[in-house]
């Protein structure tokens, strides 16, 4: 049943992300509270651990790219939402996933739009002098200079390749 949920709600998130660069509070919220409240109810406190550290991970893994402003909120409350259905250990192999896949969508990206050694410079000036990117890794049509994707496309990967991990083990 976990999986199915998780399926439903990274094909919502995707279709929602692509059409209007937003993943909506509506699916993540109550995905969030229905983990929690799910293995509260089937496994107990130990249910509750479980969903919680889950929640955690996933909101800890994009946390700071979310503060630093390289990433939206919808982004991070989706990671979050997987982890309280699935657990710590399946969130950080997603959230693993997602960085190495959004990483090289962004260097495709970069690269098409001639735009790849600009933006490691800006990058290593940003993390000599420790100042947030404020959103310079965002692609939009207002701004020429900004690069972004949809991150609910490597997430959704990334839980993909989880769940294929999942399988072998």
């Amino acid at each position: 049943m976990e999986n199915l949920i998780i399926c439903l709600i990274l094909f919502i998130s995707v279709i929602t992300d692509l059409r209007n660069r937003k993943i909506l509070n509506i699916v993540t919220f109550p995905a969030i509270i229905g983990g929690l409240i799910y293995f509260s109810i089937f496994s107990g406190f130990d249910g509750f651990v479980f969903s919680g550290k889950g929640f955690l991970v996933g909101l800890g893994l994009l946390f700071i790219p979310f503060a630093m402003g390289g990433i939206g909120a919808g982004d991070v409350k989706l990671l979050a939402a997987i982890g309280a259905w699935k657990g710590a250990m399946f969130v950080f192999y997603t959230g693993i996933y997602a960085a190495i896949i959004g990483g090289v969508i962004a260097i495709f990206i970069l690269i098409k739009q001639r735009k790849l050694g600009f933006t490691f410079k800006s990058m290593l000036f940003s993390l000599m002098f420790f100042r947030g990117t404020q959103g310079s890794l965002e692609i939009n049509s207002g701004n020429q200079g900004t690069v972004s994707i949809p991150y609910a496309v490597p997430i959704a990967i990334g839980a993909l390749l989880s769940f294929m991990w999942e399988l072998l083990r």
